[in-house]
């Protein structure tokens, strides 16, 4: 008995749906693919380039250009106005300034790129992924110039890089698709009326006859741009009344980030996983899987923690995937690396061919991780015209890995991007630079950082928010978790809000150790990966009073004149005994009293007096500053390290401390001086009906005018940061009584956006 998915019902009756089927029987029989085939022949193997530029920027510019180093290939940079500090710069043998921030004046230029090219004598294009890595118009134009574009022919990309075209490809090549509209008529109210109609038809053949039809039909669909990817110009919609509003934000948003405003609508997965299948063919005719990988735990439609292999597949089904994904490269004459992504129904059991990325993916580390191979070094090698270095049965697949993104972003802000400086990194110390080897695996498990930034970096609002990715590698799934959050309580980042606490929190939830993964997993379990905020413990708050006192401490050299040379007793004891006042990040006031005993500077007596309850007291501590950032110190006979980082905080004289010891990373506020609170009072008074800009953002469209009248939840504000939208609604029933903002303009974080005056009965209640 076969089953065929994939059917769209709208419009067609009973007859036509049966004379469709002839063409979908083909289903039934799927392409044999031996993808376990050798080379026919044995070729000369084709030298690499001398000089290759990457199209790109951050932690993927970096990473091709180390493979590049590792191969002796020349690399050539190219870098906006406001990266030109940035790493990949500085790691690049040359680097050249392509335009100003913004994407589409730089990192978005074909021809300024390819001048590089001509100047730089570089002989290929790295696209990395993003920006230009999936656009058929730029390798034509690389080809036309006698460049080699290193990644797939644009005819491939031209076949995927449309959702809609790529399912008719995939069902013709007998790979199973989720059910949808996918047609070229765009205007709004016939996308409206497809959503209502969608179905999935599952037809079940058996004896040469029709046995079943099973419909599901409507709500819940998923709008999604048929070109591009990231979870950018996507939008779940549960109703019919919320489609519009949402087909015309993924649209806005899908024009901006890919220059095609074109969508298409589905049938959404109640309960679906996401795996992805790695693909690489070369020019001779090879197509391999290098296995698949789990990607579904997502925010926002984007992945954050990817593994391989993905959990709890049967060996059955690993091969059924790999020979779909193999098959859908195969339709299209692919070429290099290669993404094919599937949805999986976790109520079914049955996988859908989503989409094929034709690029190198964020997630690919963790694919090296358990083959031991070198992705980048593969690409090189396909685009100098040589065969895959391994075929099919020469693929290893050993242990376990994990990837986690780490973001600039504020999980317990609806993950929006945060921008600043960082003015603090400290990563765990990465155990390698590629993946290692298969013979490696048994030793112990292994780390790596794969990041484009480092201390000082400015992480703006003109690109995407990630940092860093932490790769770790373990000889099984629960190896590898325990290193990944080993590794995550190492990562310390200061200057912008990150995501590292919330992906401590995720790898150890029980679920997520269960591997009991799906994309609604966080917020399945939002209230338990985002519990209220806590006190932090009582230790914490003694060493970071502790840094304070150390830190202000005068030093010997300063110590030269008569007046610094006094007594402390002379005015009133201040330095053998100082109250430091804290603030924790739930608001509560902490008052920390530290004694240094007599005839030591080295010992201290500490009292901690929460907001309520009884003091808690500390005999004997001692305590030593290291570093910087450094503190050494030992309450109760526990010696401890801890790094303490001082960042400026609201009002002049405030600073936040930045606390990191073991599995701890909290925050305190050493608030401002009096007279400072004082000045700064008018300043911190907001109007209740108040809109705030939640970070720097460019505001895409106002929607109402002063003394117009708004309904809660009415859009109001409309902004885009690092490539995300974000609508601001209006939170009562009112009257606008102004707007401090215009379309187009960039805004910063904090700026007062729309205030509204809310009516009378909602503002007494």
């Amino acid at each position: 008995m076969k089953e065929l998915s994939g059917c769209h019902l709208a419009g067609v009756d009973l007859l036509q749906l049966l004379v469709r089927t002839r063409s979908l029987l083909k289903v039934c029989k799927p392409p044999v693919t031996d993808v376990h085939a050798e080379p026919t022949q044995v070729l000369a193997r084709k030298s690499h380039f001398d000089k290759i530029l990457i199209a790109n920027r951050g932690e993927i510019a970096c990473r091709v250009i180390r493979t590049a180093k590792k191969l002796g290939i020349r690399t050539v940079a190219v870098y906006s106005e406001v990266d030109a500090d940035s790493l990949h710069v500085k790691l690049a043998d040359e680097a050249f300034c392509i335009g100003p921030a913004q994407s589409s004046e730089s990192y978005l230029r074909m021809d300024k790129i390819i001048e590089v090219c001509h100047r730089s004598g570089a002989q290929a294009v790295h696209p990395g992924y993003g920006f230009l890595s999936e656009n058929a118009t730029f390798a034509e134009q690389l080809a036309k110039e006698g460049i080699t574009f290193i990644g797939p022919p644009a005819s491939a990309i031209v076949s995927m890089g449309s959702k809609s075209e790529s399912k008719t490809i995939m069902n013709d090549a007998g790979v199973p698709c989720v059910p949808g509209y996918h047609g070229a008529n765009q205007d709004p109210q016939h996308l409206l009326a497809e959503a209502e109609t969608i179905g999935i038809c599952r037809l079940l053949y058996l004896c040469g006859r029709i046995a079943l039809i099973q419909l599901f039909v409507g709500f819940p669909v998923l709008i999604k741009a048929v070109h591009g990817g990231g979870g950018k110009g996507m939008r779940t919609v549960h109703n019919a009344s919320e489609f519009l509003e949402a087909l015309e934000s993924a649209q806005r948003e899908a024009l901006k980030g890919f220059g095609n405003a074109t969508v298409l609508v589905e049938k959404f997965i109640e309960r679906p996983r996401h795996v992805e299948v790695q693909v690489f063919a070369d020019t001779l005719g090879n197509t391999i899987s290098l296995w698949e990988r789990d990607c579904s735990v997502q925010r926002r439609n984007q992945k954050i923690i990817e593994e391989a292999p993905a959990p709890g597949l049967s060996p059955e089904l690993r091969a059924d995937l790999g020979a779909k994904a193999v098959a859908a490269a195969k339709a299209v004459n692919y070429v290099g690396a290669g993404t094919v992504e599937f949805i999986f129904d976790k109520d079914t059991n049955k996988f859908f061919f989503m989409e094929m990325n034709t690029r190198l993916q964020v997630e690919h580390p963790v694919t090296e991780m358990i083959t031991g191979l070198d992705l980048v070094e593969w690409q090189l090698e396909v685009a100098a015209g040589n065969p895959l270095p391994l075929m099919q049965s020469e693929i290893p697949m050993v242990g376990h890995a994990f990837e986690a993104r780490i973001y600039a972003e504020n999980p317990r802000n609806n993950f929006l991007p945060d921008s600043g400086r960082l003015l603090h990194l400290s990563t765990p110390v990465p155990t390698h630079i590629f993946a290692p080897s298969a013979a490696e695996v048994s030793t112990a498990p292994s780390v790596r950082v794969e990041q484009g930034f480092g201390t000082g970096a400015q992480i703006g609002v003109f690109y995407d928010p990630m940092i860093a990715k932490l790769v770790v590698h373990g000889a099984d799934r629960t190896e590898a978790l325990r290193a990944l959050r080993a590794a995550l309580e190492e990562y310390h980042v200061v200057g912008v809000s990150t995501n590292i606490a919330f992906l401590r929190a995720l790898a150890g939830h029980p679920a997520f150790i269960a591997a009991e993964v799906e994309t609604g997993f966080i917020p399945q379990h939002r209230d338990e990966l985002l519990p209220p905020l806590t006190e932090p413990p009582v230790e914490l708050l003694a060493q970071a009073a502790l840094f304070l006192i150390l830190r202000d401490r005068p030093s010997a050299a300063s110590q030269s004149t008569p007046w610094t040379r006094l007594t402390a007793r002379r005015f009133g004891g201040d330095v053998h005994v100082r109250t430091v006042a804290l603030e924790t990040e739930t608001g509560a006031p902490i008052s920390v009293r530290v004694t240094t005993l007599p005839g030591t500077n080295a010992l201290y007596d500490i009292s901690v007096q929460p907001a309520d309850g009884a003091p808690i007291e500390f005999h004997g501590v001692s305590a030593t500053l290291t570093g910087p950032t450094a503190l050494t110190s030992t309450l109760v006979g526990a010696r401890t390290r801890t790094t303490v980082v001082s960042a400026p905080h609201g009002a002049a004289g405030a600073e936040r401390l930045h606390i990191f010891s073991g599995a701890h990373a909290v925050s305190v506020v050493r608030p401002a001086p009096a007279w400072a609170e004082v000045l700064s009072a008018d300043a911190r008074g907001a109007a209740k009906g108040a809109l705030r800009a939640p970070m720097p953002s460019l505001v895409v469209e106002v929607r109402v005018a002063p003394g117009e009248r708004v309904q809660k939840g009415q859009a109001v504000v409309v902004l885009e940061s690092m490539k995300t939208e974000t609508v601001l609604r209006a939170p009562a029933n009112g009257v606008v009584r102004a707007v401090g903002c215009a379309k187009g303009e960039m805004v910063e974080e904090g700026r007062e956006l729309v205030d509204i005056e809310e009516d009378a009965a909602e503002a007494e209640a």
